[in-house]
């Protein structure tokens, strides 16, 4: 079975780490590929660059068991649409291999708004990971899909190539990347929100406002 974690990673921090962990060991897969975006369709310009994001990525993850980095949508031209992605991993994959994409409850709130919602499922496995505030209106395209295409446990995901919803809800750290930056921006230290090396990187490149004259 082939998982993937798609994000901005604008910077990546613990908290995505932690749940591509419990991922990893909740899903029983050897590995969960981490999706940087290129170009996000619904929300404006990343902090740094899709090079630099990337860089960050790798960082982060060097030498963690059974975490990758998959950079084909910064090979990609143009935003960076989910079904895109789905469909050329499908045609890699081939018909029979599970294949896995996890979103959170907010971003999962609008799905059928994303492009090409409806091929999905046709494409993928949906994980869908409870996260903190308005649960999902009963009556929306979204919570349909959780009714009508629920999985009762992970292993029903190894079963099927993909067209199962199911929803986790593992322990999350309450840290974001918005949050990041605009401690990073008043000049307040990150540290131990994010990796060491990711917060070093931050400092020599002078991303998001960082003083790279002010070390680490």
């Amino acid at each position: 079975m082939h998982v993937i974690y798609g994000g901005t990673f604008d910077p990546v921090h613990h908290g995505h780490l932690r749940l591509a962990i419990e991922l990893r060991d909740r899903l029983g897969v050897d590995e969960v590929a981490l999706v940087p975006c290129h170009i996000p369709p619904h929300r404006g310009e990343t902090g740094a660059t899709s090079e630099q994001r990337l860089r960050l990525l790798e960082l982060a993850i060097a030498g963690e068991r059974g975490l990758t980095v998959d950079d084909r949508e910064l090979r990609r031209a143009g935003a960076s649409y989910t079904a895109d992605t789905l469909r050329q991993l499908r045609a890699e994959l081939g018909e029979h291999e599970p294949l896995v994409m996890v979103v959170g409850t907010d971003a999962f709130a609008g799905f059928d708004r994303w492009r090409e919602w409806e091929a999905i499922p046709q494409l993928a496995h949906v994980v869908v990971v409870r996260r903190p505030g308005p649960q999902l209106n009963p009556q929306s395209a979204a919570a349909t899909l959780l009714r009508e295409r629920a999985a009762e446990e992970p292993q029903d995901l190894h079963a099927a190539p993909c067209g199962r919803f199911l929803v986790l809800d593992p322990p999350l750290l309450d840290i974001s990347a918005t949050g990041i930056r605009a401690r990073i921006a008043d000049g307040r230290s990150p540290r131990y929100l994010l990796p060491d090396p990711v917060w070093r990187e931050i400092c020599r490149l002078g991303l998001y406002g960082a003083c790279p004259e002010g070390g680490f």
